[in-house]
């Protein structure tokens, strides 16, 4: 494994919370315990698509060692959740729309007890016609499973003409691709403790990835004041979008206060994945025209994502796959239509790439398509039709000047995957496999977009411990982000790690800096530092100037202390302890709040700044079994500076298998709306023994002059590029065209089989 970078930041620095987490000190939320506790369990419906005609608690409540039984007439307040409209029931008391919907929820004094309750609760049902395909729920005879039809949103791009530039076109492609649903896989599935306080407050220990808008949403369920309400997230990590809504919360908070006892709420895998959020399927269908010197000319696009039985992120995925449609390049005449529909399909939601995954999988598809049609190089197809560093945005928007597209198509070009391609194939009596190389690239926007609220902020004080606290509204779950928030303050102030206290997740405690989600929050933490480090530091030098008597012009902020300009002493003149309990009467602090930097004109959703990626991969394909394994694979981001490459190698290396899972292994198939891989003995994911033998790395920290952005994040920008490459890579193996995901081991046989017979009659003739 090889990583590229310029920085001059320390590879191997240790994360703030890297030996806690890594020796076990650190424990999980689940694993807190409190006096009196008792434990959850939630009933979930047993049907896909079903009007509940009675819910009878009697028998569960009678049972011994049951503290409380909950149903829809228990939620005080309103009785739905949702991050962009709340249409999903906390309790379900007329209808259920998919196997995940809630109906009860139990407290018990042990997990045992809490089971058996579930089994106790009699729930009376009349079964409806389930809609498990998407085109099917767009029918006008389809039953209509929301008030507002089975449409959730709809989402649309158009400029040019494109007819008429379809019927200039020498070479068209059209095609259309298929992508799964796919599990988020985090190992700590959803749970957490509600604790009830004095005075009618709740403290809620959860994993989350936005407690500010738990701490709404949970507001508006319990009828209650936010400011009664306490989020603590959790340290541990696991999420990739899957704790950005709701999960657990609500029915841990309605038993704490029913009971007045902290209430544990731990779901296992089965649980998880009925009710967990998964990411889109969609199915594309794209028509992409070009001239013969391959210049694209025209662009069409549909496609139809399955959000199964309710919203959530919905709408914005649909609007980020719509505004991603053509990528990185410049096409004169697009027509892009997409809708997100409704089905008794388990909730897809949030999910790392955000839409950006599916679209750019077609996309690259067809790129490559058509270098083949055209009988040129991909690479050279692609650079024909790049960006320019000034050009708008995929939709036409204002954007932030970058490179970055053109940076990582020279870069991936250099790859020894495509440089020193092995054709050879082996073969023995044992084995024998076909290698093939692919490359695709991507551009990913970060933020929330064009006509959302995206509030950033951030304070950093001197406490009253001498340390200088850094305090944000985020939440860390994996991510690193503390150690990015950690190396900054160092870098930004110049003080040492041993001087810093970082304070995040928490709502009583941090000011409100937008979600851990849509790859923010590095540009966010940088941003803010940006605007409070110099009047920070200006404040620690004028109050050491007043204690010690030496002008601020002759002292700097340095580790452990302040220090004198002329480098004659061998320690700070005052260290931040000393200066803390000089200004007690007076702390050192300075906050900010600001927006997450916006397109000025856009869709609905579209995007200020962006990170590029290119893949490149090489693969292998067994003819006997059609297995598929990548045995290479390098990646080029352009995302601005590298803050902490530990965590910004972890992020890419992290992302890439991921998405080599989406691209040959996972897919959570549903059968009428129940699903059929309900646990990781029949959902594969990548193990060690599936990651490339090598995966090299290059960081482009290059940003355009003038640019005041800063770092963007990397969270998402890894996972996107992938499959199209491997996809591109197979086909050069093999010559199959690869329109679904994940890869289909049957149609590599028999692709095989008819590359074989072909091959076989070229001879004989």
């Amino acid at each position: 494994m090889k990583f590229t970078y310029s920085s001059n930041l320390q590879r191997s620095a240790i994360r703030p919370d890297g030996i806690d987490k890594v020796t076990g000190k650190l424990k999980f939320l689940t694993d807190l315990s409190f006096s009196n506790m008792l434990h959850g369990k939630i009933l979930r419906s047993a049907y896909p698509h079903a009007k509940i005609i009675s819910v009878s608690t009697k028998k569960a409540v009678e049972l011994p060692g049951v503290h409380a039984v909950v149903t829809s007439k228990d939620v005080p307040g309103l009785n739905r959740f949702g991050l962009i409209f709340p249409d999903q029931p906390v309790l379900c008391d007329e209808r259920v729309r998919y196997v995940g919907d809630a109906i009860a929820a139990v407290a018990a004094e042990t997990v045992e007890i809490a089971e058996k309750a579930l089994q106790f609760i009699e729930v009376e049902y009349e079964p409806l016609p389930v809609i498990s395909d998407p085109e099917q729920a767009l029918l006008p005879s389809a039953p209509q499973l929301h008030p507002k039809g089975n449409i959730l949103h709809q989402a649309s791009f158009q400029k040019g003409n494109i007819e008429e530039a379809f019927q200039i076109c020498d070479v068209t492609v059209e095609e259309t691709y298929e992508l799964p649903r796919q599990m988020h896989a985090y190992m700590e599935t959803e749970g957490g403790v509600i604790v009830p306080e004095e005075n009618g407050r709740i403290t809620v220990y959860v994993g989350t990835q936005h407690g500010y808008n738990d701490r709404f949403q949970l507001a508006r369920i319990l009828n209650i004041p936010e400011s009664k309400i306490r989020v603590v997230s959790s340290p541990m990590g696991g999420s990739f979008g899957g704790k950005d809504e709701l999960n657990i919360q609500p029915y841990g908070a309605l038993l704490a206060l029913k009971t007045g006892c902290p209430v544990k709420i731990h779901q296992d895998r089965r649980e998880s994945v009925r009710s967990g959020l998964k990411r889109h399927p969609m199915k594309i269908t794209m028509k992409t025209g070009a001239c013969r010197n391959g210049k694209i000319l025209a662009h069409q696009v549909r496609m139809i994502a399955d959000t199964g039985a309710y919203a959530t992120l919905g709408p914005a995925v649909l609007d980020f796959a719509v505004e991603h449609a053509t990528g990185p390049y410049v096409i004169p005449n697009v027509k892009v239509e997409g809708v997100s529909v409704y089905t008794n399909n388990g909730v897809a939601g949030e999910f790392r790439g955000f839409g950006g995954n599916q679209v750019t999988f077609a996309l690259e598809g067809q790129i490559d398509r058509l270098a083949v049609k055209l009988g040129i190089c991909p690479i050279e197809l692609r650079k024909r039709n790049l960006r320019k560093a000034d050009d708008p945005g995929p939709v036409d928007q204002q954007i932030a000047p970058t490179d970055g597209a053109a940076q990582v198509l020279k870069e991936i070009s250099k790859s020894p995957i495509l440089t020193k391609k092995d054709t050879e194939n082996k073969k023995s009596i044992y084995e024998k496999t076909r290698t093939g190389v692919g490359v695709a690239i991507t551009m990913h926007g970060g933020g929330l977009g064009f006509g959302r609220l995206d509030p950033a902020g951030g304070r950093i004080s001197l406490n009253e411990k001498g340390k200088i606290e850094v305090t944000f509204g985020f939440e860390e779950f994996g991510q690193g982000l503390l150690a990015v928030i950690q190396q900054l303050v160092m870098k930004e102030v110049g003080c040492s790690a041993d001087d810093i206290q970082i304070t995040i997740g928490d709502t009583d405690c941090v000011p409100r800096s937008g979600s851990s989600t849509a790859s923010r929050g590095t540009s966010m933490v940088w941003q803010a530092l940006q605007r409070m480090k110099d009047p920070f530091k200006k404040q620690l030098l004028e109050k050491a100037s007043q204690c010690i008597k030496v002008p601020s012009t002759q002292l700097y902020v340095g580790p452990g202390g302040i220090w004198s300009l002329d480098g004659s002493n061998a320690k700070p003149l005052i260290t931040y302890r000393q200066l803390a309990d000089k200004t007690n009467d007076d702390p050192i602090q300075i906050e900010t709040q600001f927006p997450f930097p916006m397109t000025s004109h856009s869709i609905p959703g579209g995007h200020y700044l962006y990170s590029f990626a290119a893949c490149a991969v090489k693969v292998e394909v067994d003819e006997l079994t059609g297995k598929v394994r990548v045995k290479n694979l390098d990646q080029v981001v352009s995302a601005g500076p590298v803050i902490y490459p530990t965590g910004y190698l972890g992020q890419i290396e992290g992302g890439s298998v991921m998405a080599l899972g989406y691209s040959l292994l996972e897919e959570a198939i549903m059968k009428q709306g129940s699903y059929v891989t309900n646990n990781f003995d029949s959902y594969l994911i990548p193990t060690v023994k599936d990651i490339p033998t090598s995966m090299d790395i290059t960081a482009i920290e290059e940003l355009c002059e003038g640019d005041e952005y800063g770092p963007r994040g990397v969270g998402e920008i890894g996972t996107v590029a992938v499959a199209p490459a491997i996809a591109k890579a197979i086909h050069d193996a093999i010559g199959l065209w690869v329109t679904k995901l994940p890869v289909s081991r049957e149609e590599i046989i028999k692709a095989l089989h008819q590359k074989e017979m072909k091959e076989w009659l070229t001879k004989k003739i």
